[in-house]
C-alpha cells in the first residue's frame, strides 16, 4: 500500500514549468510538445534535481529555459555530445536531448548517429517541421521535394531524409514517431521512451505556422488522420481507416508491405502481420512507408533494449580497478621512484 507523504506531494505537470516567458510563435506546435513533456514528467514522478534537458540551436532548442530543471543550451548540432559527457560523468541523471530536423540531422547528424549507436541512456526528441524556422524558413534535410523556401525558390530538388530510417540504420534500439496535436499518443510514447534503458529516439512532427504551415495537414488533421496513419500497437494487426477497413499485409514472395481492403478479393492469401516492436526488419519496412499511397506509421516502431554505453563503461572501470593495485590517482602518483620536498 502506497502512503502519500503530505510533506512531499507528487508534482503536477505545471510544477515542471519554469518562470521564464515562453517565446514561440502563436500557434506553434512546440507548445503542445512542451505540455506533453510536462505531463510525462509528472506521470513518471521525475525529480527536478535529477533531470537535465540539453539542446542545440533552433526554435525547439529554447526548451531548457522553459522546464524547471537543470538545462544546457548548447551550440548548433552538439547536444548529443554534451549529453554523452553528462551521462558519463553522472549516469544516474535523467537526460533529455531536444533537437530539430536541421540541428539534429544536418550539422548535428554525425553527433546524433554516434549517440544512437553507442546507446547512451537518454531520451532524444527530434522536432520535425521540415524547415529551418529560427533562421527564417530555409529548407532542411526533411523538407519535401518541390518545397519552396528562401534557399530553394524554385523548389527543393534533393530527396528528404527520413529520421526514423536514419535512427534505425544508426543502430538505435528504440525508435518512435508522434505528432504534436495527438497528445494522448504523444504522452504514452514519451512515457515508454522514459522507461527504456538506452537511447530512445522520438521523432515528433510539429507544424510551423509561419514558414511551413500545413506541413502535417495531410496526415494529422481530424478529417485525414484515420486514413493516413497506421497507429502501431504491440500484438495488434496493422489496420487503419475509420473502421479498420484497410490493412498492411505481407505480399507473398516479396519482403514488403502492401495496403489491402480487409476482406476484399485482393486480400486473400496474404499474410496478416501483428506488430512486433522487437522485429528490426519490420521496423525498417514501417519506417519506409510513404504517403499518399501508404499510411504513415506512428507509435513505437522499434523497441529492443540492450545495455547502455555508460553502464558498459563503468563495468570496464570496475573491472580495471579490481585487476589493478593502483585504484586511486594517489596510487598512480606515488608509484615507482618518489621523493619528498
Amino acid at each position: 500500500m502506497n502512503i502519500q507523504d503530505p510533506a512531499n506531494p507528487p508534482l503536477k505537470d505545471k510544477d515542471y514549468a519554469s518562470n521564464q516567458e515562453v517565446r514561440w510563435c502563436a500557434g506553434c506546435g512546440d507548445y503542445a510538445i512542451i505540455k506533453a513533456v510536462q505531463k510525462t514528467l509528472a506521470a513518471v514522478g521525475a525529480k527536478k534535481e535529477n533531470t537535465v534537458f540539453v539542446s542545440g540551436i533552433g526554435c525547439s532548442s529554447r526548451f531548457p529555459y522553459y522546464i524547471d530543471s537543470y538545462g544546457f543550451h548548447g551550440i548548433h548540432g552538439r547536444a548529443p555530445a554534451i549529453a554523452s559527457g553528462t551521462l558519463l560523468a553522472n549516469p544516474d541523471l535523467d537526460v533529455w536531448v531536444i533537437t530539430g530536423d536541421g540541428d539534429g540531422l544536418s550539422i548535428g547528424g554525425n553527433h546524433l548517429l554516434h549517440i544512437l549507436r553507442r546507446n547512451f541512456n537518454c531520451q532524444i526528441l527530434l522536432f520535425n517541421n521540415g524547415t529551418y524556422a529560427l533562421t527564417k524558413g530555409q529548407y532542411s534535410p526533411t523538407s519535401l521535394k518541390g518545397q519552396r523556401s528562401p534557399s530553394s525558390p524554385m523548389g527543393v530538388i534533393d530527396p528528404p531524409l527520413e529520421p526514423a530510417q536514419f535512427a534505425i540504420g544508426a543502430g538505435a534500439r528504440f525508435v518512435a514517431r508522434a505528432i504534436d496535436t495527438q497528445q494522448k499518443q504523444l504522452v504514452d510514447i514519451l512515457t515508454q521512451a522514459y522507461h527504456h534503458q538506452g537511447a530512445a529516439f522520438v521523432e515528433i512532427f510539429q507544424n510551423c505556422v509561419v514558414f511551413n504551415d500545413g506541413m502535417t495537414e495531410s496526415f494529422a488533421a481530424k478529417s485525414t488522420a484515420s486514413d493516413a496513419q497506421v497507429m502501431l500497437e504491440e500484438g495488434k494487426p496493422l489496420t487503419f481507416g475509420k473502421n479498420g477497413e484497410r490493412a498492411l499485409k505481407c505480399d507473398p514472395g516479396k519482403l514488403n508491405l502492401k495496403v489491402y481492403d480487409v476482406g476484399g478479393e485482393e486480400d486473400d492469401g496474404h499474410c496478416e502481420i501483428l506488430h512486433d516492436p522487437s522485429n528490426r526488419t519490420l521496423a525498417f519496412l514501417l519506417a519506409q512507408l510513404e504517403l499518399p499511397d501508404q499510411p504513415l506509421a506512428t507509435g513505437i516502431i522499434y523497441n529492443d533494449p540492450s545495455p547502455s554505453y555508460e553502464v558498459e563503461t563503468y563495468k570496464q572501470i570496475e573491472q580495471a580497478q579490481e585487476n589493478s593495485q593502483r585504484r586511486r590517482m594517489n596510487d598512480v602518483l606515488k608509484q615507482g621512484f618518489t621523493w619528498t620536498i
